[in-house]
């Protein structure tokens, strides 16, 4: 179970499983490398999985009509990733999922998924809790968009995640907080 440690530690913050619930989980789960700039997720296919980074850095974004990138979540160590509206509801993806780090991911099919928590409802609820508080962060996301300036934006993420404004490319950055790369330089600058 060692080679799964650190997604039954993440598991085991919100729920209690027993010996045979912890195999009945780990035996959903498929480790897989992936290389830096290398697509997990691309619009027109299901997402067919919900992943867990063990090591790394994911970002995932969609294109505009433009041709713009904008960076809808930046994931590292410790973190669930996907595009949940096609994961969850069966439709071709609309995000790219794209590895900004060689990464090791754990993936988990959608059906096994699904077939776990019919049977072991603590699963069921981790899996609950834990988008409870992602949909908590994305209405906080919303508010902070639309509510404060772009310098308030950037000083508020740099703060709360500096383990990952530290490590991912500005343009990365600059695009998950809607701002421009040298919109960053410039309130860089003038820390």
């Amino acid at each position: 179970m060692s080679k799964y440690k650190e997604i039954l530690d993440h598991v085991a913050r919100y729920v209690e499983l027993s010996d045979s619930e912890i195999a009945a989980f780990t035996s959903i789960l498929k480790t897989t490398r992936v290389k830096k700039r290398q697509f997990i997720i691309q619009p027109g296919f299901v997402s067919e999985y919900r992943n867990y980074i063990v090591k790394g850095a994911v970002r995932v974004f969609y294109l505009d009509d433009a041709g713009k990138e904008h960076t809808v979540s930046i994931g590292i160590e410790d973190w669930f990733f996907t595009d949940f509206h096609s994961y969850l509801n069966r439709t071709p993806a609309e995000y790219y999922a794209e590895a900004l780090e060689d990464s090791v991911i754990i993936q988990m099919k959608y059906d096994d998924v699904e077939e776990l928590c019919g049977r072991i409802h603590a699963l069921c609820q981790y899996f609950r809790l834990y988008i409870e508080k992602a949909l908590s962060y994305s209405n906080q996301r919303v508010i902070t968009n639309i509510s404060k300036t772009s310098e308030e934006r950037y000083w508020e993420y740099v703060t709360k995640y500096p383990q990952i404004a530290n490590r991912v490319p500005q343009y990365v950055l600059a695009s998950y907080l809607g701002i421009s790369p040298e919109s960053i330089s410039r309130i860089r600058s003038r820390s």
